[in-house]
């Protein structure tokens, strides 16, 4: 992970792709969000969605696992930068703003998911950290928008951000 003086507003990535299963679908929403149009098909089928549907928590949690293997690969251990520093930690996230679920996903559907940088944020009350904003979309094989939100971590700093005043 860079440090945060390092990060570029308009670096963008694409996170990968994901297809989702009807049966994933299904137990996903069983154990997490049991409305009936993620999770009985008959029941899904006379809804205003026409049949199963992923929840939109599900399509969250795969921007999560696709974000989290770009930045680690398949390991948590980076190597120390070009200077011998530990490379900085990333987040906690200080929250997720203006999500939106644009279009209905549905079985068989593989969803292509972006993220681009568009804010960065020096924080006072914390000189060690500073807050990325990304704004992330997922999009279907068909080139449909479903899910956009504005994504925020706290990345750690070369060296403590001092106010101007």
């Amino acid at each position: 992970m860079p440090w945060f003086e390092d990060i570029k507003i308009g670096t963008s990535s694409d996170l990968g792709s994901y297809t989702f299963t009807h049966e994933e679908i299904i137990a996903f929403g069983k154990k997490f969000d049991p409305q009936p149009f993620h999770v009985d098909p008959e029941a899904a089928a006379q809804t205003h969605f026409g049949g199963i549907i992923a929840s939109g928590w599900h399509t969250c949690s795969i921007w999560m696992k696709l974000m989290i293997a770009s930045r680690t690969g398949d390991t948590l251990e980076e190597e120390p930068d070009e200077d011998g520093r530990t490379p900085p930690r990333g987040g906690p996230s200080p929250g997720v703003l203006d999500i939106r679920w644009k279009q209905p996903v549905r079985p068989g559907d593989t969803i292509s998911y972006h993220t681009e940088v568009v804010e960065k944020i020096d924080l006072k009350s914390r000189p060690h950290l500073g807050i990325v904003r990304n704004l992330n979309t997922g999009t279907n094989q068909n080139g449909e928008t479903v899910i956009t939100f504005l994504g925020q971590g706290l990345i750690e700093r070369k060296t403590p951000f001092v106010s101007a005043q």
